[in-house]
């Protein structure tokens, strides 16, 4: 291990497993996600193609800007921040990261002929969370002119009542040498952030223009500026709006036709003074390194680029350690070639993770329209919700998060966050609990969670307007109560957990190591996940006995609030086909199987934590939900589970869109193996013109009338987090004796394969994870570096390959 990793490097690790077996009790009082000081940094701004920032609120943000600027046409449109889509990337993302100590970034920018190497490291030491660095590298790619041009912008802001200075002397000409900002606040002490010259390599544009005395390029230019706190995030719009003013100054000394070339006037002015927000400017000629070092004041060392290379080298083998032992792909995927794949897609979904805080927008008008009880109710609603007079900004709030794709989509989504946690629970159970934990802390005194957190003004520019309120009347499949299954999976298996090698195996696995913890935890959150569930029930309940339905319970049934004729957002399954029109007496077949599996695992969780009447009156829901599931939704003519509706002559009637709603009772777990429903569902999932393509299970049937009509989103593409499910839910009936064994066997390892084979052609051919595939074809399509549930194919990639083996016990 020493001579692999080399002594600072172990130093580091070490220093790490101490700081895990000393502050152990910290760890485990997390009360202000501080405590544990591994998650405490982090590129929490996953919007951005890097930016880091710690779990505070108004605390020290920072972000990275870049462009080629070889000619005045098209400067603008070259600068990158956002993450965005289709803005010339060849691919971009972590290549290995693991949250607690870091990774290696790659942004192949194809439209800048440059690719963008981000490595991030964190070094523990102090009383303030510790310390980081950042090596930012450049090398042009191939088809790159022998001098490209690339100006880099690093910036660092300060929120709140903290303070951020640069302490070097003023120098009208630039800054030489090492650019050195100092600043403090409450949360995290004093503390130094550096930006280095880089290696002698580098190369600087000489002089071409008389301008060049007055501002030389081998320098680093430093503007500072101060900038209300609610502006900082619009740092490219600032960036352009002083970067004007220094063009414009500049075309009125030399003239447009002896104007500067652009990579000369393209700059800020060099400004040091005060200010709570530093821009960092370096231009360069070709390849290029630099370092950003963030030194704790309380730390013994402060960070050097020598440290950042050592730690590097350590989280890199300690990364992929990990990964062998933990989620290492099984045959026939256990080849080289896919081990790239494998981890690009794990650290990607571990890279969506980020901070959030900010104020949210929310009716809580309560309007009786959203009572959604009249025939018609869809354009009562509509009415109440273009009134908007109880639409209020509430918070602000803070989240930690997993996002579903940082260019589109980066911000918290409800139901996507239990997919994202699954192959995450396996790595690193206790930052998987921390942040189903920041989740429930969202929770109002009702039991509502909002579905999509939009948190302050960053997040509400990526949301168009008509989505940005949230409507407490309005639920989402309930994933996370999946996590505390895992959870409870994990607790009642035998052995050892995680990778003992690993110094900081005492944090992740601090609440399987000792269940007493794991059962803590439960307990603490144990009221809000009963106020949870109970919302769900009292908001979302179907009607019975109006229409004189038989079924064994006349409570159980559900029926998703908030839909259209043509949408139903809150079930996640937007645009899936339901029974038109719309009436209030419709029952759904996903959202009761959704309450079967929260029910199941909030009994589990009762059990696991000994409160005996509870688990015994969920078990009495759990059975009459299952019974209902019967009941209410099979169709035996059309052998499948049907939504229900009210027809003209006010009788409950089955309305059946064969596809993804058809076998939810099956991906929940809620048909055991003697089901007689099985063989259906089998032949339904399995039958090349219903629901089976060479790329996975279709959302919609193939024979369907609505196959591949209107938006097209959840009508007709595969789905990575539906088939997770079916993968899963195969496997287990695979491992099962009965009539289907041998069937469902065969089916697992044809699904996995694949789905696996699939996602990696595609990951090889456009360098993305993409939100679905079509069905057709294969082809990745709509959000590209959609690395959230999509990931899921690492977790697939990872089960047992049951291909020729009769019988396989092994826990996922």
């Amino acid at each position: 291990m020493i001579q692999l990793l080399g002594a600072q490097a172990l130093a580091v690790f070490l220093c790490w497993s101490q700081l895990v077996h000393g502050e152990h009790q910290a760890v485990l009082s997390d009360n202000t996600g501080q405590s544990n000081e591994t998650l405490l940094w982090g590129p929490y701004r996953p919007n951005l193609y890097f930016g880091v920032r710690p779990r505070i609120p108004k605390s020290l943000t920072t972000g990275l800007l870049w462009a080629k600027v070889d000619s005045f046409q098209d400067v603008q449109n070259n600068f990158r921040h956002t993450c965005e889509q289709h803005e010339g990337m060849a691919g971009y993302g972590w290549d290995e990261y693991d949250v607690r100590t870091g990774g290696r970034q790659t942004i192949h920018d194809a439209g800048n002929m440059i690719d963008i190497t981000t490595e991030f490291v964190k070094i523990p030491g102090g009383q303030h969370g510790g310390s980081w660095g950042a090596r930012i590298r450049g090398t042009p790619r191939d088809n790159a002119p022998e001098h490209l041009v690339t100006s880099m912008i690093f910036y660092a802001a300060m929120e709140g009542f903290g303070n951020l200075q640069i302490s070097n002397e003023e120098d009208d000409l630039g800054i030489e040498g090492v650019v050195k900002m100092e600043g403090s606040s409450n949360e995290l002490g004093d503390f130094t952030l550096e930006i280095t010259e880089g290696p002698e390599s580098n190369v600087h544009p000489p002089p071409r223009h008389k301008s060049y005395d007055s501002k030389p390029l081998d320098r680093s230019i430093v503007s500072s500026l101060q900038v209300e706190d609610a502006s900082i995030w619009q740092a490219k719009a600032l960036l352009f709006q002083h970067m004007k003013t220094e063009i414009d100054q500049m075309i009125s000394l030399y003239g447009q036709e002896n104007a500067p070339p652009p990579w000369q006037i393209f700059t800020l002015a060099n400004n040091i003074g005060d200010g709570n927000m530093h821009f960092v400017q370096k231009v360069f000629d070709g390849a290029f390194e630099f370092d950003i070092m963030f030194s704790s004041g309380s730390a013994a060392q402060p960070v050097t680029s020598n440290s950042i290379s050592n730690t590097i080298k350590a989280a890199t083998k300690a990364f992929s350690d990990r990964f062998s032992k933990l989620l290492a792909p099984k045959a026939p995927f256990n080849k080289s070639k896919y081990q790239a794949f494998a981890h690009s897609m794990f650290s990607n979904l571990l890279g969506g993770i980020g901070y959030f805080y900010g104020d949210a927008l929310v009716d809580r008008s309560y309007a009786a329209e959203y009572e959604e009880e009249n025939e018609g109710f869809w354009e009562e609603t509509a009415e109440a919700r273009h009134r908007q007079g109880a639409v209020k900004l509430e918070g602000p709030a803070e989240l930690y998060t997993s996002i579903p794709s940082r260019p589109f989509f980066p911000r918290g989504f409800l139901w996507d966050e239990g997919f994202h946690l699954i192959p995450v629970a396996d790595w690193d159970m206790d930052l998987t609990l921390d942040i189903v934990k920041s989740w429930f802390s969202l929770m109002d005194e009702d039991g509502w969670i909002g579905r999509e957190q939009i948190l302050g003004p960053e997040a509400r520019s990526k949301v168009p307007q008509e989505f940005q309120v949230q409507y407490p009347h309005y639920a989402n499949p309930p994933t996370l109560f999946l996590i505390f299954e895992s959870l409870i999976d994990k607790l009642e298996k035998t052995g050892s957990f995680g990778n003992s090698a690993d110094p900081l195996e005492p944090i992740r696995s601090v609440h399987l190591q000792n269940p007493e913890n794991a059962k803590s935890y439960l307990r603490n959150l144990y009221p809000l996940l009963k106020r949870h569930y109970f919302w769900f029930r009292k908001t979302q309940w179907g009607d019975i006995k109006s229409y004189d339905r038989e079924a064994y319970s006349t409570r159980e049934a559900y029926r998703w609030r908030g839909r259209s004729t043509t949408h139903m957002l809150t079930s996640g399954l937007d645009d899936y086909p339901r029974p038109q029109p719309p009436h209030p007496g419709e029952l759904h077949t996903d959202l009761i199987s959704w309450m079967g599996m929260m029910t199941r695992s909030i009994r589990r969780i009762a059990d696991t934590i000994g409160e005996a009447d509870d688990a015994k009156e969920f078990e009495g829901y759990e059975t009459a939900i299952i019974r209902n599931i019967d009941d209410l939704h099979w169709s035996k003519k059309e052998q499948t589970y049907c939504d229900a509706t009210i027809d003209d002559y006010e009788e409950s009637i089955h309305v059946c869109h064969k596809g993804y709603i058809s076998i939810f009772p099956f991906l929940t777990g809620l048909l055991p193996a003697d089901s007689p429903r099985l063989g259906a569902i089998l032949d339904l999932i399995s039958d090349p013109e219903e629901l089976w393509s060479p790329y996975g299970i279709r959302s919609l049937s193939k024979s369907s009338p609505d196959y591949h009509t209107g938006e097209d989103y959840w009508r007709s593409p595969v789905w990575i987090n539906m088939n997770y499910l079916a993968v899963k839910s195969l496997f287990d009936l695979a491992q099962s004796s009965g009539a289907h064994q041998k069937r469902a066997r065969k089916l697992f390892t044809s699904l996995r394969t694949n789905l696996v084979e699939n996602v990696f052609k595609e990951w090889e051919r456009t360098k993305f994870a993409w939100e679905q595939y079509n069905p057709e074809t294969g082809e990745g399509q709509r959000t590209q570096h959609f690395t959230g549930w999509t990931s899921l194919v690492v977790k697939i990639m990872a089960m047992p390959d049951l291909s020729n083996t009769k019988n396989i016990k092994e826990e996922l």
